[in-house]
């Protein structure tokens, strides 16, 4: 029997038409209008730079409005901004939020390296705005992103794009770094107070603002604390580096420790790491630095901006105890557990409010100080009948002044023991060098070469160590004759007895004060005299 081979019915199939473009999200067929935006950067904030940047924003806004399908949104802009990384570009992000919250449906900019310099922002961005169908279109290459080899190109010269601006960092960092090994020195003026570039290039003083920063170091060697000098700078209205009205405590520690302000400059201090992130660190040896003496006119003398570093690290070593609070803080010593005074508020709340300065472990041990507190008045006044007899009898103070600036402040000594040391270091430098290169160039027996090596290593340590504490007892010798000449000057200025309390005079004879008992207080001067109240 013939198999019947049943017959299907073709396949018939209806193409029902697109009604929604998959890259603009519009109903085909449905007139409406590209909505356009521009992007334009400048990488400086240069006069000619500013100049183009003004051009790009003119140039996109009549060439958009000039095409009848297109509709203007928004030229979107950075001025002075680097290319290399988006995070700090304003204008970029604000208009790539509102290309992907549906606002925009092509972006025009003027090439790959307008947009970004980094290969991988580029690509993200441009691959973020395709999925939510927004072109972007780079006039200068004539590439659509939406065009099928689009993305290729792109890849090929925002990596260009960003190798230019590796060449070009290297550049500018080599540049830097021949100015540095020449000794060039070149300031951020718009922080940095007290100075202004000069007509040879070089830093020159504001006097206007030079007066804070003596000021400030004046403040410091009266007693007060980094803390208490901003306050009253902020208090006293005087303007910050960057022109705000409240002084941080960060700020006035720099301008204490930045050894500019005495004439020097040490230059690289930080560099930076990476190009693309601009990401700066301290230089902790990594790169060379260069210490430049007489490098441009001092605010400072060099003596007092030493004198400073002294009683910096000398209040650090107090484990943080001084305290800036008052004219008398870490001043009055208790004589019984030698722990500093300070100032307690007695009836806070009520008509019978009043500061008394006792011993601040009065009751933290055992048994508690026997030492009394006293009240500024007193203070003062005890102040007032120690200074006058040291008034009275300045003459005589004075010549032993001179005779104690003489024994102990004379640095002679430490200086010819100092040169000792250098040569001792430069020798054993030469023998180490000499040691490594014998090894290099010939077969020596390894155990007594690292025997050798070691020894001479330990050689120059010791000596190095050597002269660092040589330099720290020089340092303190020659601090205390600036001490000494600032007694003797200041004693000099008083002619007659003192009837109230002066804090200047105060701050600069006076060294502290020891209590004992209430009828046993014993005043130290700068120069050592020590007279009982």
């Amino acid at each position: 029997m013939r198999a019947v081979r049943a017959v299907r019915a073709v396949r018939a199939v209806t193409i029902i038409p697109a009604t929604v473009s998959t890259f603009s999200f519009l109903h085909v067929g449905v007139p409406a209008k590209k909505r356009v935006a521009a992007y334009a950067r400048v990488s400086t904030d240069t006069e000619e730079q500013l100049s183009s940047y003004e051009a790009q924003v003119d140039y996109y806004t009549r060439f958009i409005k000039e095409n009848e399908n297109w509709e203007f949104i928004d030229v979107y802009t950075d001025e002075g901004i680097s290319a290399t990384n988006t995070k700090r570009r304003g204008g970029f992000n604000r208009m790539i939020a509102d290309a992907l919250n549906g606002k925009l449906d092509m972006i025009i900019t003027k090439s790959v390296s307008r947009f970004a310099r980094n290969t991988v922002d580029t690509l993200t961005n441009v691959r973020q705005l395709k999925e939510r169908g927004v072109e972007v279109y780079f006039e200068k290459e004539n590439i659509y992103t939406m065009d099928s080899k689009g993305e290729l190109l792109i890849t090929i010269m925002s990596s260009l794009a960003q190798e230019e601006s590796r060449s070009i960092s290297e550049n500018v960092t080599w540049g830097q770094r021949k100015r540095f090994a020449d000794g060039k020195v070149s300031l951020p003026y718009g922080q940095f107070l007290g100075y202004e570039k000069g007509k040879d290039g070089l830093p020159s003083i504001i006097e206007s603002e030079a007066v804070t920063v003596r000021l400030i170091y004046r403040l410091f060697l009266e007693g007060k604390t980094p803390s208490g000098i901003a306050k009253h700078l902020t208090q006293s209205g005087v303007p910050t580096p960057s022109g705000k009205l409240k002084w941080q405590v960060s700020t006035v520690e720099s301008i204490l420790t930045n050894e500019k302000y005495k004439g020097d400059a040490m230059l690289q201090k930080t560099f930076t790491v990476d190009f693309l992130t601009k990401k700066k660190k301290v230089n902790e040896g990594e790169i060379p630095q260069y210490y430049v003496e007489n490098s441009h006119p001092a605010i400072i003398e060099p003596d007092v901006l030493d004198i400073v570093q002294f009683e910096m690290k000398g209040r650090k070593e107090k484990g943080g105890h001084h305290s800036g609070a008052g004219c008398f803080s870490s001043k009055i010593v208790c004589g019984e557990c030698g722990n500093f005074y300070g100032s307690k508020v007695w009836h806070s709340t009520s008509k019978y409010r009043r500061t008394i300065w006792q011993c601040n472990h009065k009751f933290k041990g055992s048994e508690k100080c026997g030492t009394p507190h006293f009240n500024e008045a007193t203070l003062k006044q005890l102040f007032l009948n120690t200074s006058n007899q040291l008034i009275t009898n300045k003459d005589e103070i004075m010549e032993n002044c001179e005779m104690i600036k003489q024994v102990l402040t004379d640095t002679g000594d430490l200086n010819s023991e100092a040169v000792k040391l250098q040569d001792e270091i430069v020798m054993v430098t030469e023998l180490i060098r000499k040691c490594v290169d014998e090894n290099a160039c010939s077969i020596i027996d390894q155990v007594e070469y690292q025997q050798r090596y070691n020894g001479l290593v330990a050689r120059y340590e010791k000596a190095k160590g050597m002269l660092g504490k040589i330099e720290e007892r020089s340092q303190a010798r020659r601090v205390k004759r600036e001490q000494l000449d600032a007694f003797i000057s200041t004693l000099l200025r008083q002619d007659s007895v003192l009837t109230e309390f002066d804090e200047t005079l105060w701050f600069a004879i006076a060294d502290k004060v020891t209590v004992y008992a209430s009828d046993n207080i014993k005043f130290t001067f700068r120069d050592g005299t020590v007279i009982e109240a």
